[in-house]
C-alpha cells in the first residue's frame, strides 16, 4: 500500500527537495503541497493523506495551529502529522505533540531517516526516541504551564495497574517488543494494554500517551 504524503512548508525549494525524495520511494507519493498552515488544513481535508510532513514555522497560519486543526477533525483521525523543525529549542514542538502530532524530526536529518520516520508514523507508531525527547520532555512536557493537561491526573485512576505500568514504559521510549520482554508477556498483550490506555485517556496516538504520562506525573524525567 502506497503511503500518501502531504508537504507543508513555506519554502518552495525545500518542498521540491522533499517531493523528489519521497516520490523516489516506490512505497510513497506526495499528493499535495501547502505553503502555509491554512492551506495545509484545507488540502489535508481534501486529500486525507496518511502523513502530513509539517513545518511549524510558517507565515500567517503557522504549523502549530495547522497541526491542532488537523488533529481535532474526526474525519482525519487516520492522518498522522510528522513535525519537521529544529526541535531542540522549540517549545512549539511540545505543543504540537499535545495537539496530536505523532512525532518530530530535525530538518537536518538524512534522507533515510526521513523516509523511515514517515513509514513509522504511517504505521501508527510514534517517532519519539528517548535520546531525541530527553531535553524536550525535561524542559516542556513535564513543566506545568497555562495550558490544560490532556488528561488530569485523576483520570489515570481509570487505568488498571498493568495499563499504568505499560504506559510508563511507553513513556520511557520502549517499543512493544521491549516492553513484552521486560514484563514477560506477548507483544500482542502489550499492544492491547496500550490501546486500552489510549482509549480510556482519549489519546489520539502513542505520542499523546507519552505526553499524558509526563504531564500527569505518572512518569518523571530521568536525571
Amino acid at each position: 500500500m502506497t503511503i500518501r504524503v502531504l508537504l507543508a512548508d513555506d519554502q518552495a525549494l525545500l518542498r521540491a527537495t522533499f517531493r523528489i525524495l519521497i516520490d523516489s520511494d516506490p512505497g510513497m507519493t506526495v499528493v499535495a503541497e501547502a505553503a502555509d498552515g491554512r492551506e495545509a488544513i484545507d488540502l489535508t481535508r481534501a486529500h486525507a493523506p496518511d502523513v502530513v510532513l509539517m513545518d511549524l514555522r510558517m507565515p500567517d497560519t503557522d504549523g502549530l495551529t495547522a497541526t491542532a486543526g488537523i488533529c481535532s477533525l474526526p474525519d482525519l483521525a487516520a492522518t498522522r502529522v510528522l513535525v519537521l523543525t529544529t526541535f531542540e529549542n522549540d517549545q512549539n514542538v511540545a505543543r504540537a505533540l499535545r495537539a496530536g502530532a505523532s512525532g518530530f524530526l530535525g530538518k537536518d536529518v538524512g534522507p533515510d531517516v526521513l523516509l523511515t520516520g514517515i513509514r513509522t508514523v504511517a504505521a501508527g507508531e510514534s517517532l519519539l526516541s528517548p535520546a531525541a525527547t530527553r531535553t524536550l520532555i525535561t524542559r516542556f512536557l513535564a513543566t506545568p504551564d497555562a495550558e490544560a493537561p490532556l488528561a488530569p491526573p485523576e483520570r489515570l485512576t481509570s487505568l488498571t495497574e498493568r495499563e499504568r505500568e505499560v504506559m510508563s514504559l511507553v513513556a520511557h521510549g520502549m517499543s512493544n517488543t521491549e516492553i513484552a520482554g521486560h514484563l514477560v508477556v506477548s507483544p500482542l498483550t502489550v499492544r492491547s494494554h496500550v490501546q486500552r490506555a489510549m482509549t480510556k485517556l482519549h489519546a489520539r496516538d502513542r505520542a499523546q500517551l507519552v505526553v499524558i504520562a509526563y504531564q500527569s506525573g505518572l512518569v518523571r524525567p530521568r536525571p
